[in-house]
């Protein structure tokens, strides 16, 4: 499994780069760009150039290229025009208050909606199988931005038990573990907000995977040697359904750096999500090109942790 992992990680170099390429003619070739997204329409077009000499926007586009590419290799990818400050430090300051809520709604939503979508396949058309059908295909349908607003009425204007929006208490000094709290407290809404989309379509996922699984001879095979249904449902069928669901959940990895975009707007969380969509109104490209990498590093990342859970969850594969 070493080599495999080795193997595959070397593999991921030539990808990364081609991805980093054409990322980097696509912000190159798009219309304008950080200066004009910050540039004071009075200021004069030899300033503008000015800034953009100082940022590294003029230039061929492949000698532009070359040159992010070496600074980028020693984890220099560059300033933000608009955050004014180092790309990396923007990702490394922001990305964690994304990471705190997505991992959280991962967790819960993974935690419900296996056992859920399990009970559901083996009970069939039941009354509890007809209920959480409904309840995700509501989950799936509702607008995350809509649901976040109802939450925001209900338990934070009405009822006053959570704040309204941001990650802390304004003007609260905080410390240890009441400020753990305090950001506890302020993630509670955000969290469930995110957790219902994820919950519902993993759920749907579960059952289908499992109902296809208890259909195979072998299940019926166990049956008939008398072994108990819950041995047979969680240690036989649920072992070989988990294989889909784990490519689902490996491939959630970029999410959880990601951000929602969404639901970082509407709860003003200061997640990195919220961040891209400011660069991308302010054309801060330097920071999307940044931020676009390292999302198409950690999918193949999720790729990887996909394909080697395979082998843990199914005895019958074998990397090579």
């Amino acid at each position: 499994m070493r080599q495999y992992i080795t193997r595959r990680l070397l593999e991921m170099i030539p990808v990364i780069i081609g991805i980093s390429f054409l990322l980097f003619i696509i912000f190159a070739m798009a219309p304008g760009d950080a200066v004009d997204g910050i540039a004071d329409p009075k200021m004069s077009e030899e300033k503008r150039m000015e800034l953009r000499v100082q940022y590294g926007l003029v230039g061929n586009p492949v000698e532009r290229y070359v040159n992010w590419v070496k600074k980028a290799a020693q984890f220099d990818f560059g300033d933000s025009i608009r955050q004014k400050m180092p790309v990396s430090k923007v990702i490394g300051t922001f990305v964690w208050n994304s990471f705190y809520v997505s991992v959280a709604s991962f967790i819960l939503s993974t935690l419900i909606a296996i056992p859920i979508g399990v009970v559901s396949a083996t009970k069939q058309y039941s009354g509890f199988d007809k209920f959480f059908t409904v309840f995700a295909l509501l989950g799936i349908s509702i607008p995350s931005f809509f649901f976040g607003m109802v939450l925001i009425k209900i338990f934070s204007l009405n009822l006053g038990w959570f704040p309204v929006s941001g990650m802390t208490s304004i003007g609260a000094k905080y410390t240890g573990g009441k400020a753990v709290l305090d950001v506890i407290h302020h993630m509670i809404l955000p969290t469930l907000v995110l957790a219902l989309g994820s919950l519902a379509g993993l759920m749907r996922y579960t059952r289908t995977a499992m109902l296809e699984v208890i259909r195979q001879d072998y299940i019926r095979t166990a049956r008939s040697k008398g072994l108990k249904e819950k041995v047979v449902v969680y240690r036989h069928a649920l072992r070989n359904a988990l294989i889909p669901i784990v490519t689902i959940l490996g491939m959630s990895l970029p999410g959880l750096f990601g951000g929602a975009i969404l639901t970082e707007q509407v709860f003003g969380w200061p997640g990195i999500g919220k961040i891209a969509i400011e660069s991308i109104n302010g054309r801060d490209y330097t920071f999307l090109m940044g931020f676009e990498v390292l999302l198409a590093l950690l999918t193949l990342l999720g790729n990887l942790i996909a394909d080697v859970s395979y082998a843990l969850v199914d005895p019958r594969i074998r990397l090579k």
